[in-house]
């Protein structure tokens, strides 16, 4: 399988860099998918779980929303935050998910709807890696 190269950035860290198969990008207008040779694309990126593989490998990497690029030069990742899978708090996921529903009472309007589709995403993600523990 031809490879590509793959950058993934966030405020904090180069959270990875290298020639990659594939990466699969939770994009706001639906998941895709990246192989070599893709045509050119800026994509917003929602929160979720981007995955990335590699040798017949995988890596899933949470990430909070950002924009994703492809060119000639290959896909990078500007993520507004980048978290490995094994490093992410479990317990502090669920205090976010559950101080978010708190806060939903205090929005309204444009402003709720918003929220509610964060919170989607974040329970979307706390699924994901529940079910990721099951298998």
């Amino acid at each position: 399988m031809a490879t590509f190269h793959f950058d993934l950035v966030s405020p904090e860290k180069l959270a990875f860099s290298g020639e990659v198969d594939q990466v699969d990008v939770p994009g706001i207008e639906g998941d895709f998918g990246v192989l070599a040779g893709h045509a050119p694309v800026v994509a917003a990126i929602r929160p979720g779980i981007l995955t990335v593989t590699s040798g017949g490998t995988q890596q899933k990497i949470i990430v909070l929303g950002g924009l994703a690029e492809v060119s000639e030069k290959g896909l990078t990742v500007l993520a507004d935050v980048a978290t490995s899978i094994e490093d992410l708090d479990r317990a502090q996921l669920a205090d976010i998910i559950a101080e978010m529903e708190a806060k939903l009472a205090e929005k309204d309007g444009e402003g709720l709807d918003r929220e509610i589709a964060r919170l989607d995403h974040f329970k979307s993600i706390q699924h994901q890696l529940s079910a990721t523990a099951m298998h």
